[in-house]
C-alpha cells in the first residue's frame, strides 16, 4: 500500500501568516500522498463580529444559524481555502480546494434537535465518504484541501467539525492507503499541564486516556479530537499524531513527535 498523511490544521496556525507558511512549506515537502483539512473559526468569528452577527458557541461547538452558515461558507470555503491552495501551488503542491459538496466527497446529516439546535450544522453519514473519487485526485498528482463544509444531497450546506472530516477522511482512505492521520495545532501535543510545553505526553492508548479524563487533565475542546482519533485507529488508520505544526517537517525524517495515539 502507499502511503498518505491526512493533516489538519486550525488554530493558531491559520491565525498567523508567519507559521502558516512555515507549515505550508513543511506540508509540502511531505513524499507521498497527502491530504489537508482545516477550519478556521477564530477568523469567522472575527468576521461575524465584524458584520455584527453573535457568534454563539455551546462546548466549542459553534451554533451556525442562516446569517453564521453564510459566514463560514464565505470564510472556510473562500478566504481561508483558496488562500491554502494559492500558498500550496506556491511551493509546489498541485492543490485544489474543496468543501465535502465538490464530487460528493463527503455527505452529512443537519444534526438533529435534542436538548440543543447546532442549526445548519452536519454529522457525517457513516460510510457516506467517497474513497474512489479522492482517491482519483491523489493518484492525478493533486492535493486536496478540504474545508469545514458538507452537504446533505439535497442541496444544502453544513457546518461540519474539521477534526471530524479528517478522521473520516483518514478512516475512508485506510482502506486504498496506509494511512495516519495527523493533527497541527498551536501545542506540542496532548499536555498534563496545558501551561507547561515541556509536560507533553508521548503516547497514549483508550485505558490512560479514560484515566486522563477522570482527573480532567484532557477536557473541553481537546475532547472530540481525541474521541475521533481513537475511532479512527478501530477503524483502520494505521497511526494518529497530535502535534505543533511547526514539528510537522520532523514526519519527513521519521522523526516522532507530538503525541501518539496507539490502541
Amino acid at each position: 500500500m502507499q502511503a498518505l498523511h491526512v493533516i489538519k490544521i486550525g488554530g493558531n496556525v491559520i491565525d498567523n501568516s508567519e507559521n502558516l507558511h512555515r507549515f505550508l512549506k513543511d506540508f509540502t515537502a511531505l513524499e507521498g500522498h497527502k491530504i489537508l483539512v482545516h477550519g478556521g473559526g477564530k477568523v469567522a468569528t472575527q468576521i461575524s463580529e465584524s458584520m455584527g452577527i453573535e457568534a454563539k458557541m455551546i462546548d466549542g461547538r459553534r451554533i451556525t444559524d442562516i446569517d453564521t452558515l453564510r459566514v463560514v461558507t464565505m470564510v472556510y470555503a473562500g478566504l481561508i481555502n483558496k488562500n491554502v491552495v494559492a500558498q500550496l501551488q506556491r511551493y509546489g503542491a498541485n492543490a485544489i480546494g474543496l468543501t465535502g459538496a465538490d464530487g460528493n466527497m463527503i455527505h452529512a446529516r443537519k444534526r438533529p434537535v435534542k436538548t440543543i439546535d447546532y442549526g445548519f450544522v452536519g454529522d457525517i453519514v457513516e460510510n457516506s465518504i467517497n474513497p474512489e473519487n479522492i482517491a482519483k485526485l491523489l493518484d492525478a498528482g493533486f492535493t486536496p484541501v478540504f474545508c469545514a463544509l458538507t452537504h446533505d444531497g439535497e442541496g444544502q450546506l453544513l457546518n461540519t467539525n474539521a477534526d471530524t472530516i479528517a478522521s473520516a477522511v483518514a478512516v475512508a482512505l485506510s482502506e486504498h492507503y496506509e494511512t495516519t492521520l495527523v493533527y497541527c495545532f498551536e501545542k506540542k501535543g496532548v499536555l498534563h499541564d496545558i501551561n507547561d510545553d515541556d509536560s507533553l505526553i508521548r503516547e497514549i492508548n483508550p485505558e490512560h486516556y479514560l484515566k486522563l479524563k477522570e482527573e480532567q487533565i484532557i477536557h473541553s475542546g481537546m475532547i472530540p479530537k481525541l474521541d475521533n482519533a481513537f475511532a479512527a485507529i478501530s477503524c483502520g488508520v494505521k497511526a494518529v499524531i497530535i502535534g505543533h505544526s511547526d514539528d510537522l517537517g520532523q514526519l519527513k525524517g521519521n522523526t516522532a513527535f507530538g503525541t501518539r495515539l496507539s490502541n
